[in-house]
């Protein structure tokens, strides 16, 4: 097969679980059923890195207060939001600062 209908063929495969990537605590599933997907692996990284900042953001509201929780959920549930309409429509999207750090992992 050649690159180009292998990787549609990835897209087409993996959108599903590339699409639960970005909802908290299910974002785990992806990363181990379709790990070996190129696309899959790509957003699922990157939704484990919000699930994380999501609950680092849960657990510094006790310190700072619910305006932070609040804040803090907003922002990644639009980041969130961005990616799944990216896994829908077949892309990926380099959520800044997320990627930088969800090319760092290794899996």
């Amino acid at each position: 097969m050649s690159a180009s209908i292998e990787q549609s063929f990835s897209i087409r495969e993996g959108k599903m679980f590339a699409f639960l990537a970005y909802l908290p605590v299910v974002c785990i599933i992806p990363l181990i059923f379709k790990k070996e997907n190129p696309f899959v692996l790509e957003h699922g990284k990157q939704g484990l890195v919000l699930f994380v900042g999501e609950v680092a953001v849960f657990v510094l509201h006790i310190i700072l207060g619910v305006w932070f929780l609040r804040l803090g959920l907003f922002v990644f549930g639009v980041l969130s939001l961005i990616g799944m309409v990216s896994t829908l429509k077949g892309r990926f999207v380099k959520i800044p600062v997320i990627d930088n750090i969800a090319q760092k992992l290794v899996l």
